[in-house]
């Protein structure tokens, strides 16, 4: 025979068991795999940082230090310099991602000819891998040999080698956020997009009908109907940026000097250069009860403007 009965035992196990059982079945292997990934390294860390453990000496003795390392972790300036750049990157970043992104979709909603081609087009940057963006800028932001700068000279008839953007101090904070922007603008644009597709053509009609005019159509109904979905979309960018690290270490390492060394890159060093194991994760920690705690009250703020 090509093919079995299946066994009678295991035909009747399986009648007996209800929907729930065999839901639960199926998920107990997932939620397995999600505690092992996600859930013990999270106490673990929080084990951790109430000890003096450190990765490169495993055999030393380890001793519970209390609140030690979470007193260090917030009176030290650095770490609140780090924060203070990372809260910068944070806010201009979603800014101009949040007004570019809405700009966009909001044309191309209005399906004009070629609006899928160009639509694919805009989404080609948030294709690309990170190492490969922040190369190819790189190489962009070059004084010499770089397009950019001649890019800026053509405009502004500033000499191009007069100015680097990785170099400066003033103009390496601007030159990341540049880049992010570019790559990550094409993701707020498809949500958005979702929210101004949503919106039901029969609002609009009647709105044509009552003689509102565009500018009043689109601040009475396209952005309030729409502003879930750009909220969503604030709250998706702001809980990544936070975490920006690939970025910055391959544009500029955190430099010149600190200028650029978001709050990622000081836990990096903390745990991977300092091997202050049990400082740096009393540091994840507070990362990620702040983190948690501006997007649940985000969330909502956000369920509430969806309740109108």
């Amino acid at each position: 025979m090509l093919a079995r009965a299946t066994p009678t035992t295991i035909a009747v196990r399986v009648r007996g068991l209800s929907d729930r059982a065999i839901a639960g079945l199926f998920i107990t292997p997932t939620i397995a795999l999600l505690l092992a990934i996600n859930i013990f390294p999270l106490i673990w860390a929080v084990y951790l940082s109430f000890t003096n453990f450190r990765a490169n000496r495993p055999n030393a003795e380890v001793e519970g230090v209390g609140l030690r390392n979470y007193r260090r972790v917030l009176n030290d300036p650095d770490i609140w310099i780090a924060m203070q750049t990372t809260a910068h990157f944070v806010f201009w970043t979603i800014l101009l991602q949040t007004v570019i992104g809405f700009a966009l979709a909001y044309l191309i909603d209005r399906k004009f000819r070629g609006h899928a081609f160009w639509t694919t087009v805009i989404l080609i940057p948030m294709m690309l891998s990170p190492a490969v963006v922040g190369n190819f800028w790189r190489f962009l932001y070059q004084p010499q040999i770089g397009l950019f700068n001649y890019i800026v000279s053509f405009f502004t008839g500033i000499p191009p080698s007069s100015f680097e953007m990785l170099g400066s101090v003033t103009l390496a904070p601007w030159a990341i956020i540049i880049v992010d922007t570019w790559m990550w603008t094409p993701y707020v644009m498809l949500i958005c997009l979702a929210g101004l597709r949503s919106i039901p053509d029969y609002i609009y009609e009647a709105a044509e009908v009552d003689r509102a005019s565009t500018w009043r159509q689109f601040w009475s109904i396209t952005v309030p109907m729409a502003l879930p979905f750009i909220m969503l979309a604030v709250l998706f960018r702001g809980i990544e940026n936070f975490k920006m690290f690939d970025m910055v270490m391959l544009l500029t390492g955190g430099g010149p000097g600190s200028t650029t060394e978001v709050a990622s890159i000081t836990l990096k060093r903390e745990a991977f250069e300092s091997w202050l194991t049990g400082r740096s994760s009393a540091f994840a920690i507070i990362l990620f009860v702040a983190v948690f705690g501006l997007a649940n009250i985000y969330v909502k703020a956000l369920n509430k403007v969806k309740q109108r």
